[in-house]
């Protein structure tokens, strides 16, 4: 089975916008910038053999707040700069019925079956509560970007870092004590 990382984007691939202490997604294309330091760990987390799959909930499309075609562009320069393998977008408000909007794991738990993805040897990385508990209820090591918004935890995640570039160190050194501890 193969192992992956997950990225929420907004916040950890590109910059978000902060308002009232709360992150919002870019509105246009042009306000959609790719954050420093994202292609080298994206290079060194594919070079070790992981899949990078995006995985982020735009709700603004099912409120009439943004178009999908707008966030459509914007998935297309990911695709188009950054060697990801997927992205998986979740175009819903959270409602109970929802089973993509996170902290629900459905979009993970999707590309785990189409992928052959070993979750308890991946990982999500994101900025906000509702990744660590997207992480967690896949059963993936999470990895929670502190971007300083004032929404607080619901849960611990397993690492706290400051970027992406710190994130990816983490992941490599954690799969390599894995990877020795299954040899062992």
């Amino acid at each position: 089975m193969r192992r992956a990382v997950f990225l929420d984007r907004d916040g950890v691939i590109n910059r978000t916008f902060v308002r009232d202490g709360k992150p919002c997604p870019p509105a246009t294309l042009s306000h959609f910038e790719i954050l420093p330091g994202v292609h080298e760990a994206l290079g060194q987390l594919k070079k070790a053999g992981f899949l990078l799959i995006v995985v982020t909930n735009q709700p603004d499309v099912a409120r009439g707040l943004q178009r999908r075609d707008v966030v459509e562009a914007m998935h297309q320069r990911l695709r188009d700069e950054l060697p990801l393998d997927d992205i998986k977008a979740c175009y819903e408000a959270e409602t109970p019925a929802s089973a993509c909007y996170k902290p629900k794991p459905g979009m993970l738990l999707e590309a785990a079956r189409e992928r052959n993805i070993d979750l308890s040897r991946s990982y999500m990385v994101g900025d906000r509560w509702r990744d660590v508990g997207c992480g967690r209820a896949a059963g993936c090591f999470t990895i929670f970007i502190d971007r300083d918004y004032i929404e607080a935890l619901r849960e611990a995640p397993d690492v706290t870092c400051a970027d992406l570039r710190e994130a990816a160190h983490v992941i490599l050194r954690h799969a390599n004590t894995l990877s020795a501890e299954r040899r062992a």
